[in-house]
């Protein structure tokens, strides 16, 4: 229990507090006074919780003055209940000045005012050693949660190959999922020619077997093109859907072959 401090106010005079087990009270007597309340025993009694208020007796180990019966404290709670539960038009701006400046100047763990700081070598000292612990407590603790997110970070998965196709809605051209495997146009065509899944028309145009072909893997378009002469041509060519690409990432991961962006570094 650290000794009294008084905070004082023009509009609703003087208030007595102490920190008790590191937390501040307030003596209730000078708060109900200050809110108004005529009879402050009753005050205390009616609506104060008996778990937000405690009588202090005399011992040898207090500083200060304390009455026969006791003095009774309230904490923060305590205060509030008498706060809400006050008649006076002013029992806000008590509350304001209480949280604004009485309780931003008690210090927990005992300490009050700088002055008293300076003047008490002692509790000066234990107060720098306890805010010490418990800065590199905290430290530790932002150090810890540091490391935890970047352990997150790392396992999480990557975006898969397959995750990247489901985002994307358009049609391709060979050439482009060749690219995801590091593979040229050619060796990809040849490869499903090998594996049985297209021929060459006429030395033109890839196109599917029709057991491939009836599933929707690939979509022809046309595209038109002058020649030499100023007339017009047109030209088919072979685009694969989503659905087909997923076709031919499965063939080429049961032999092994997977895309760039999922082998291992």
């Amino acid at each position: 229990m650290s000794e009294l401090q008084i905070f004082k106010n023009a509009e609703f005079g003087s208030i007595r507090t102490l920190v008790i087990n590191d937390e501040p009270y307030f003596v209730g007597k000078d708060v109900a006074e200050s809110l108004g309340y005529s009879n402050t025993k009753d005050a205390l009694a009616t609506h104060v919780d008996a778990e937000d208020k405690m009588v202090i007796q005399r011992s040898e180990n207090t500083t200060f003055e304390i009455p026969n019966r006791g003095l009774t404290v309230i904490n923060e709670s305590g205060l509030y209940s008498l706060v809400f539960s006050s008649k006076v038009q002013n029992a806000k701006k008590f509350k304001r000045w209480v949280t604004s400046e009485v309780l931003p100047a008690i210090r927990k763990h005992g300490i009050y005012a700088v002055d008293e700081l300076l003047n008490d070598p002692d509790m000066l000292i234990a107060a720098l050693t306890k805010l010490k612990a418990e800065r590199e407590k905290t430290n530790a603790l932002m150090a810890t949660v540091a490391v935890q997110n970047q352990q997150i970070v790392e396992m999480k998965p990557k975006a898969s190959y397959y995750d990247v196709v489901l985002n994307c809605k358009d049609l391709v051209a060979i050439s482009v999922i060749a690219k995801d495997y590091g593979w040229s146009a050619n060796r990809m065509n040849q490869y499903l020619h090998d594996k049985g899944i297209q021929y060459k028309q006429g030395n033109k145009i890839w196109l599917l077997y029709q057991k491939y072909a009836e599933v929707g893997y690939t979509s022809t378009k046309t595209h038109s093109y002058p020649g030499s002469d100023g007339t017009m041509h047109t030209k088919v060519h072979t685009y694969w859907t989503q659905q087909g690409r997923l076709f031919i990432y499965g063939l080429l991961k049961a032999d092994g072959i997977l895309p760039t962006m999922e082998q291992e570094d």
